[in-house]
């Protein structure tokens, strides 16, 4: 089999059947862009290297437990899940300032460190890509509402007037696009921080 022509789809799937080797394939194909990205974020070759490993332990382990959902995007998957491991670094590393703000000391003293505001830049980056995900799944009428109301601030009665539904009915899909988004949230296991 010429290696380079094989698309990760069938060396995935040639994987899932049991040939471990065209697992080896995908890792040497993409071993040095997914490592070079985590270590861009963590910039230390240890950290980075932990990270990388975990990043492919739980891709064995989801395509394993036959939980890989295949749409042909195995490189941006693998992607996500270093993305969201090096979010869990920072997290469990206590890298994130976590001060009151009182008289005697300002959080904002603290927080001119680049490397604090990059991380924070990353978690902001990943919750809003986690939140553009969960409102692309709503119903396209509670999409509508949603995003009218959150990212255009209009008001109820202009939501109405615009999409031509009641108040009551623009109110209702509104709940109903929090409460979706609530579940999908919960579904995707998506974690929401500040």
């Amino acid at each position: 089999m010429d290696k380079l022509k094989v698309l990760d789809s069938t060396l995935v799937s040639n994987y899932i059947n049991g040939d471990e080797k065209c697992f080896e394939i995908l890792i040497k194909r993409h071993k040095q862009r997914v490592y070079n990205f985590i270590f861009s974020k963590v910039l230390n070759r240890d950290v980075a290297e932990d990270v990388f490993q975990d990043t492919f332990i739980k891709v064995i382990n989801t395509l394993k437990r036959g939980k890989y959902n295949e749409e042909g995007k195995f490189l941006p998957w693998v992607m996500r899940i270093a993305h969201n491991l090096v979010i869990d670094y920072f997290r469990k590393n206590n890298r994130m300032p976590k001060f009151r703000n009182t008289d005697e000391f300002d959080i904002f003293s603290v927080l001119g460190d680049g490397e604090l505001n990059a991380e924070k830049q990353l978690i902001k980056e990943q919750v809003m890509s986690d939140v553009r995900r969960v409102i692309e799944e709503l119903p396209d009428d509670q999409r509508e509402v949603l995003i009218m109301r959150m990212y255009r601030d209009m008001s109820f009665k202009e939501i109405s007037e615009s999409t031509g539904v009641s108040i009551n009915t623009a109110l209702g899909r509104m709940r109903y696009a929090l409460i979706n988004m609530r579940k999908l949230i919960e579904k995707h296991n998506i974690i929401l921080v500040n």
